[in-house]
């Protein structure tokens, strides 16, 4: 259990369902927030899914202070709900809300992110103690069958489990994957990557992942397997592969440290070999992420932009293929979601209620952050020096 984000919470007080006095400083900030919001579409206590009820008029101070952190905060402690939080939370992201609410904290947040390398060697273990140590108890609630943890491929598929599946022998394709290879895993997760291609494409595998709960995981799953799990960090990793895969760990990489990754993926990678990558990407070059998600979610987490990673990559690789599969990440994120909540019963007796709705903010505000095209999901295809004649990259 982690050491910050499950705590036992009393509980919730001070709520009142109540509007405050249009004199007062509370009043005076709902009416401000009552004009924001209503950009956005939204009414305060309205009767619309999508409507945010108040139920602490304390929220508007809390949000005006503290931006997107004290707007999640105040979801957390019960200060208010809607119906459909996915759908309030996709209008305010899509209306740029979230970003004017932000403005006080990013002075501060951009000047830490440029004098702090936030995801150096010494400070890499602390996203798999936070957040992939959490327990493998709700990840497997929340996951499909092979638990895998990033976004599923939908284009043929009905269930969770068919779409995670797709997504492996898509990106096992793409890889040109054959028996007798060597492949690489940096971020293996749980290891439902390296038993697919072990079982399913005669490969050896190595994974790597800097959560010891993850990798205890995956070395029981992968048994059976020509599977070797590591518990290090990709700047301590020695070997040479034909292949390479990493999925959904290049977010935790960090601006600062692009150029290393890269410039180890290429060590590891022999001549004509090739490298898929698989991650978050934003529309816009940042060095810093969301105070909420960076302090309850994914601790010096980080959002690349395409930018970051072409000038990362000059003179490394040679990008082979670019594939767009984000819209395909708000139906996982839906489905995770409603695995969480149906499962919330196993679930609540170790994690408690404030946890549950950090989870599901955590949960809604990413499907709509892909829902609103803000966050893209790319495949991205690399070789170290331009395969000859190109390659015809399956879809």
């Amino acid at each position: 259990m982690p050491r910050v984000i499950i705590v036992r919470m009393s509980e919730f007080t001070h709520m009142s369902e109540s509007s405050p006095p249009h004199n007062t400083r509370a009043g005076r900030l709902q009416r401000k927030a009552e004009g924001l919001l209503a950009g956005a579409g939204v009414k305060i206590n309205g009767e619309r899914p999508w409507d945010i009820q108040i139920h602490d008029s304390r929220t508007f101070a809390r949000v005006f202070a503290h931006g997107s952190l004290g707007f999640g905060e105040a979801y957390m402690d019960g200060w208010w709900d809607a119906e459909r939080l996915d759908e309030l939370l996709t209008r305010i992201i899509g209306s740029r809300l979230d970003e004017r609410l932000a403005l006080p904290q990013k002075v501060a947040r951009w000047a830490l992110g440029h004098l702090v390398n936030l995801q150096s060697g010494r400070r890499a273990f602390k996203i798999g103690e936070a957040h992939y140590d959490l327990g493998n108890d709700l990840f497997e609630r929340m996951l499909d069958k092979r638990m895998m943890y990033s976004c599923a491929y939908w284009k043929d598929a009905t269930t969770l489990d068919e779409a995670q599946e797709a997504k492996l022998d898509l990106a096992c394709r793409k890889l040109g994957l054959k028996p007798g290879m060597k492949l690489l895993d940096i971020g293996c997760g749980w290891g439902g990557m390296a038993r697919f291609a072990a079982e399913k494409y005669g490969v050896t595998v190595t994974g790597i992942t800097v959560s010891k709960q993850q990798a205890a995981y995956a070395q029981k799953l992968c048994a059976d397997r020509p599977v070797t799990i590591r518990v290090e960090d990709y700047r301590e990793h020695q070997g040479e592969y034909d292949r390479i895969v990493s999925i959904g760990m290049f977010e935790h990489v960090g601006h600062r440290n692009y150029r290393t990754y890269f410039q180890h993926a290429r060590r590891f990678l022999k001549p004509g070999g090739l490298f898929l990558l698989l991650a978050i990407f934003g529309n816009v070059s940042l060095t810093r992420t969301d105070p909420w998600i960076e302090k309850y979610i994914f601790p010096n987490g980080m959002i690349p932009s395409p930018r970051q990673m072409t000038r990362a990559i000059e003179r490394l690789f040679v990008i082979e293929d670019l594939h767009n599969i984000g819209p395909d990440y708000d139906r996982t994120l839906l489905a995770w979601d409603a695995n969480f909540e149906r499962f919330w019963p196993e679930l609540k007796e170790k994690y408690d209620e404030r946890f549950r709705r950090m989870w599901r903010f955590y949960l809604m505000a990413s499907a709509a952050s892909f829902r609103t095209r803000h966050d893209q999901l790319f495949q991205v295809l690399l070789s170290p020096n331009g395969h000859p004649g190109g390659l015809r990259v399956p879809r």
